[in-house]
């Protein structure tokens, strides 16, 4: 599949509007608009009890996510959102007064609340401090004390945009017996992941950002070592074996992640998510991957040349991502200038970020190049 294939699923573009706003919300493709219609066309009027169909799409949707993640389906489960996903690691293991969590001082909060809440426990917190918008595998491993329990971070910064080596971490944390826990949202659909060579042992992570979903869905990985020291806080009719046995009240959990899905899935969001990885199957992900890092390279040298230094400006290709960012003076102008000029982004902390996508085009790039440079000169 080209490009301008791909480009033909997003009508929005009919509209002359340039979206590079992917690290906030993405906009559905027609074929997840198709999809989802037809799912509520079946549960109006024609399949409504359609609980076989939904079954179906979830075992196809977990293949195909198991793929992308390089993990077996069953160490999948799908949740509401990365914040809970992430609760279920915080509250589901067994702490102790002393034990330590390494987090980070640019971390999204939904990767910081979940282990901030478990200090009247007695659980420490130690922050790494990022310099100049960047948190390193280094910079992270030299934090570790011996009682370092956990180690969570997302595997790329929301405001920068860095891409950390999860596998340098992941080794030691291996190494050391320490739970490994990524925040996935800004990463899965960008760039690869691979949980088995990286050595995770939780990843969380939401749809509606690089996936290109709905809002509502979001999934975790637990691998089989982690299950075993995770005691669930909640619980429910599918999280058990016997799910259909309705009478039985046998609270015997299932050995798969499924035991973290405690009741019913969001079923409109698993259609428009396995309609929404189809479109990138048929592109391909190291296409995607490629498409994605080449836009990024080429944004951050036209930023710096006309002066708008981004932010990771110099760092290596393996370290960069979807998000581009840079700081300036009166960040709020430059953001409405985008915005007036029919390109949407986003104004975080200061900081102006331009997220564009695999689909998006080098031309747009330098649409969005010559909108700042008119306005930084007027």
């Amino acid at each position: 599949m080209e490009k301008s294939e791909v480009r033909s699923y997003f009508p929005y573009l009919k509209n002359g509007k340039i979206y590079m706003n992917h690290a906030a919300i993405s906009p559905l493709s027609s074929l997840v608009v198709q999809r989802v219609n037809e799912f509520l066309l079946e549960r109006s009027e024609t399949n409504i009890e359609n609980y076989l169909t939904v079954i179906d799409t979830t075992t196809k949707l977990k293949g195909k996510l198991g793929a992308l993640l390089n993990t077996d389906p069953d160490r999948l489960a799908f949740v509401d959102n990365t914040s809970n996903g992430l609760n279920i690691l915080a509250q589901g293991m067994n702490w102790k007064a002393g034990d330590r969590i390494i987090l980070n001082d640019i971390e999204f909060p939904s990767n910081v609340y979940p282990f901030l809440n478990l200090k009247p426990l007695g659980v420490e917190i130690d922050f790494v401090k990022s310099k100049d918008g960047i948190v390193s595998a280094e910079d992270v491993i030299a934090m570790i004390k011996p009682s370092t329990r956990l180690i969570s971070i997302s595997q790329v910064q929301f405001l920068t945009g860095y891409k950390v080596d999860l596998e340098q971490i992941g080794q030691v944390c291996s190494e050391k017996g320490i739970v490994f826990s990524v925040d996935g949202i800004q990463g899965v659909g960008a760039v690869p992941i691979d949980v088995q060579k990286c050595k995770i042992d939780f990843l969380a992570g939401g749809t509606q950002k690089w996936l290109m979903s709905l809002m509502g869905l979001a999934y975790i990985y637990v691998s089989e070592e982690l299950q075993e020291q995770i005691s669930p806080k909640y619980v429910g009719w599918t999280s058990v074996e016997d799910t259909w046995n309705l009478l039985n009240y046998d609270l015997k959990l299932r050995k798969s992640a499924d035991c973290f899905q405690n009741g019913t899935t969001s079923s409109i969001g698993v259609t428009a998510f396995n309609a929404s990885l189809d479109l990138f199957y048929m592109y391909g992900f190291d296409n995607v991957e490629k498409d994605i890092l080449d836009n990024s390279e080429y944004f951050i040298k036209q930023l710096d040349s006309i002066g708008l230094s981004p932010i990771l400006l110099g760092v290596p290709r393996e370290f960069l991502s979807g998000i581009v960012s840079f700081r300036c003076n009166n960040p709020k102008t430059f953001y409405e200038t985008l915005n007036s000029n029919g390109v949407e982004c986003a104004l975080r902390e200061g900081i102006v970020r331009l997220s564009p996508h695999y689909y998006n085009t080098i031309e747009e790039i330098d649409t969005v190049i010559d909108i700042l440079k008119k306005h930084k000169h007027n």
